[in-house]
């Protein structure tokens, strides 16, 4: 992260100006806004008001900014210092920077993301050489070719970019700064087998000029024992003289070294954070230690899952971490407790308020439509983090009752069904193998059994709608009167007293026992396994 100040100064002031000061005083990312679209939006972010030409839109801007958290907003003079604007942006507390207005966005959006993406390797990293390495080899690779280079992972996120941008489309511009492009370019890319030919070949792939202005592009597999590690793509409008598209293959072995080196890394990284979250999830730390790299509170824990990933937890993970990177979680907090994956996340957020509860509930949902065995299970409040072992224990109850199809919705929260888990607790407190205790269940089992009646199951349906002798009598699809009579061959068998409150509450905490389920909670059918991956975590560029 950098300060907005820091930005200013390395950008200079003859370029960008603060007419606002904000509450934000951090910038992590940059995103675009634009008025026909509202993306999803990250705490921290630099919003680049491209296309906001009057103060009805900068105010409406200003306005999602605020309810993103972002850091601040850029816009062109004279609109940034208009009245209008300032009095929004002082009411909102977001920040705004004047872009001077002979400037270009084009410009803006290199240099904006190249000082932050530098800064960030320094910080993600822990050793800024190999993204420095990254942006002189983008650089070499656009003068072999003469045309904008950007270097990306496996995953086709952007790691690196050259400094040279006389050409340039709007899916490139997207995918640096953003970190996604339009659905209609993606599926362009598809349709023309570009992803299935990188995973498969390490054959240069030429890509003509598609929709929405997307210029050709020439791609380069960087592989590394067969294995894919990602890729070189540069944007160039004709095609590419072949003694240098041999340059640059012979360019793409030194590259992967490089990768090689920076997914050892990022490895290492990635496995310290799990196992520092794990810590923290697992007993009570110290607060002040702990909320040092947590963004501020409240928290919950979620448990997550995707039957698509199999039984394998670090597939599960994998493919989470892939799913919330695509939405714009640039650095998730992901590990796994007792086999069950999790995540931490901010209660309190808008649904496009990045790594917040209301915003996983909101791609979980999406991402649902397209594979109904993912669901996320959040525990409760946590207000410090020594309460962040409580909501993890409370999410791994939950993920073990949506297993047993015995929650709806891909998306829960322990608020709303705070009964189911503990008649679920109780449930298992009730455990068969100490025996009843006594009461009717053990001979009504055994009359079931012996001579083919449905006592128990009488039983169950007439304690559920006690009361309501008809309505129970529905629920078996049987007539009252043969409710009646069963009850009163019961009373024959093992009578009880249930005008009890007490009693009912007990024989209906064995029933659950006896059955494995809560006999009134909602239930989908337990999850499946599904026959394909999520297409909302595939290519993001």
């Amino acid at each position: 992260m950098m300060r907005t100040a820091d930005l200013i100064d390395a950008l200079g002031g003859a370029l960008l100006r603060e007419i606002v000061s904000g509450a934000g005083e951090q910038i992590s990312d940059v995103a675009l806004g634009e008025p026909d679209e509202v993306p999803f939006g990250q705490p921290d972010n630099l919003i680049l008001g491209v296309g906001t030409g009057d103060p009805d839109a900068a105010v409406v801007l200003l306005r999602w900014a605020a309810d993103a958290s972002a850091g601040a907003v850029v816009l062109k003079a004279p609109l940034a210092a208009n009245p209008r604007v300032r009095e929004a942006a002082e009411e909102l507390r977001i920040g705004v920077i004047e872009l001077q207005r002979q400037a270009s966005w084009t410009h803006v959006v290199w240099l904006v993301r190249s000082v932050l993406d530098r800064a960030i390797g320094v910080t993600v990293a822990g050793d800024a050489s190999v993204y420095s390495d990254l942006f002189s080899f983008a650089d070499a690779a656009a003068a072999i070719v003469g045309a904008p280079v950007t270097i990306e992972d496996a995953h086709s996120r952007v790691l690196a970019y050259s400094a040279v941008q006389d050409v340039s489309d709007p899916a490139r511009i997207s995918t640096i700064i953003g970190r996604r492009i339009p659905e209609e370019v993606v599926t362009y890319f598809q349709a023309r087998g570009v992803f299935r030919r990188l995973r498969r070949s390490s054959e240069p792939i030429w890509v003509d000029e598609g929709p929405g202005g997307v210029l050709p592009r020439l791609i380069i597999p960087v592989r590394a024992g067969g294995e894919l590690l990602g890729s070189i793509w540069a944007v160039t409008p004709k095609p590419v003289p072949p003694d240098q598209v041999h340059e640059l293959e012979q360019a793409a072995s030194v590259l992967a070294l490089h990768l090689l080196r920076l997914r050892a890394q990022t490895g290492a990284a990635r496995r310290m954070s799990a196992e520092r979250l794990r810590a923290a999830l697992i007993a009570s730390t110290d607060d002040a230690d702990t909320e040092s790299w947590l963004r501020a509170g409240p928290w919950r824990v979620v448990a997550l899952s995707a039957s698509a990933a199999g039984d394998d937890l670090h597939r599960q993970i994998d493919l989470w971490e892939s799913i919330v990177r695509r939405y714009g979680w640039s650095q998730p907090l992901l590990t796994e407790v007792d086999g069950v994956p999790l995540t931490v996340v901010t209660a309190e957020g808008a649904e496009r308020t990045v790594g917040s509860w209301p915003w996983l509930r909101a791609i979980v949902e999406e991402v649902y439509a397209h594979d109904s065995t993912v669901f996320a299970v959040a525990g409760g409040c946590a207000q410090v983090s020594g309460a962040l072992p409580q909501s993890r224990a409370e999410a791994i109850e939950l993920s073990r009752l949506a297993r047993a199809g015995q929650l709806l919705g891909p998306t829960v929260e322990l608020e709303a069904v705070w009964y189911d888990l503990i008649v679920e607790r109780a449930r298992a407190a009730v455990r068969m193998e100490a025996g009843f205790l006594g009461g009717p269940i053990p001979d009504l089992l055994a009359h079931d059994r012996s001579r083919g009646t449905g006592y128990v199951a009488t039983l169950a349906a007439y304690l559920q709608h006690y009361g309501e002798p008809a309505q129970a009598a529905r629920s078996l699809h049987i007539h009252p009167n043969t409710l009646r009579y069963r009850m009163s061959q019961m009373r024959a068998i093992a009578d009880v007293d249930l005008t009890r409150p007490r009693v009912r509450l007990a024989l209906q905490l064995q029933l659950i026992a006896v059955q494995g389920v809560q006999p009134d909670a909602p239930r989908l059918p337990p999850a499946r396994r599904a026959s394909r991956t999520p297409s909302p975590a595939g290519p993001s560029s």
